[in-house]
């Protein structure tokens, strides 16, 4: 077995690893699939595809340290039948199956902890992908920007977002696209819709896509037009930028998540506005787009060289605005590094 395998296998205490989820499932394997199972046990991983996936995955690992073998549900469960100890992943196991794994005896443990120690720092290869699937979401918002124009709908604005990041290589999206005019951006995570572009609107863009699995995230807060009426809106842009900057200038590694969070938390305090940053500063990025660490008021996680995670800190004036800026973010030789290049000064559409 490979180093990652023995990693997690040793770390897990289970005498087998049985894995259905499928993001943990192509991190292990290094192959997309909505269905299959993947078992690790001290001798070897298998992934158990069904004839949809079969000659796909068997031509993508041959060579690799996973041997693929034909079948599902029963093959797998089979398979496991001489182990006592099972590593189950929770809270990302199906109900029915960890059931059918007691009913046969089995005694479960969680080996989640174990996968997540080994995710949270991610290999030159994790990187890449991830700075593909970032260049390709700012490629895309940069060539949609001069298209946005008074009288679109919020969801044809994310709609051409979506198919500009797919023209560009992004194999889907790291989540629902947010787009909010106006005062719909006061909701954190509005849910796009019908609200047309007016002249003088802020624009809210929250958006990401994926690259071989790997998932980008990124704000961006615009003004549709200068209509002289948003010197509060101005002020607070300058504010929430100087809360991004302030944690890419200040984060170092050996920070935990709370103290990274702080960072923003106390510019905004400085400018009366920390009761309107209603989330968190960040969370992983990764196969997931929440994932580990959490830079949150209470992140104990230690954040270290490798980890991925967004710089996102906003304020949001109930029924008025809304402004976020985010970059997704690397802990690279002790310091933060962003994936992002676009500009975050207030642009006028």
């Amino acid at each position: 077995m490979n180093g990652k395998f023995q990693a997690i296998y040793a770390e897990a205490g289970a005498e087998a690893l049985f894995l259905e989820c499928d993001f943990l499932r192509r991190y292990l394997t290094d192959f997309y699939s909505t269905d299959g199972y993947v078992v690790l046990t001290d001798r070897e991983c298998v992934f158990f595809a069904d004839p949809r996936y079969f000659e796909a995955a068997e031509k993508a690992l041959a060579g690799s340290a996973v041997r693929v073998a034909a079948g599902a549900a029963k093959e797998a469960y089979g398979y496991l039948a001489p182990y006592r100890t099972i590593g189950v992943p929770y809270p990302f196991v199906d109900l029915a199956a960890a059931g059918k794994l007691t009913a046969a005896g089995h005694e479960l443990k969680d080996c989640m902890p174990a996968l997540q120690h080994a995710m949270i720092q991610k290999t030159e290869e994790e990187l890449s992908h991830i700075q593909t699937a970032c260049t390709i979401a700012e490629d895309a918002l940069a060539s949609i920007l001069p298209e946005i124009g008074e009288g679109m709908q919020e969801r044809e604005v994310a709609a051409l977002l979506e198919y500009r990041m797919r023209s560009l290589g992004a194999s889907g999206t790291s989540f629902e696209t947010i787009v909010a005019f106006g005062e719909n951006a006061s909701v954190p995570h509005h849910e796009t819709g019908e609200r047309r572009l007016k002249f003088g609107d802020p624009v809210l863009i929250d958006f990401g896509c994926k690259y071989e699995g790997y998932c980008s995230d990124c704000t961006r807060t615009f003004l549709f037009g200068d209509d002289g009426k948003h010197q509060t809106f101005k002020e607070i842009y300058g504010h929430v930028l100087e809360a991004h900057m302030r944690v890419l200038e200040e984060l170092r590694a050996g920070m935990t998540g709370k103290e990274a969070d702080e960072i923003a938390r106390a510019v905004l305090r400085k400018h009366g506005l920390a009761a309107y940053f209603t989330h968190s500063l960040g969370h992983g990025v990764g196969l997931q787009i929440h994932e580990a660490p959490t830079l949150s008021p209470r992140g104990e996680t230690v954040l270290e060289n490798g980890m991925v995670f967004s710089d996102e800190p906003g304020v949001y004036l109930a029924g008025e605005l809304g402004v976020r800026i985010e970059d997704t973010v690397t802990l690279k030789d002790g310091k933060a590094a962003s994936f992002m290049r676009s500009e975050k000064n207030l642009i006028v559409l």
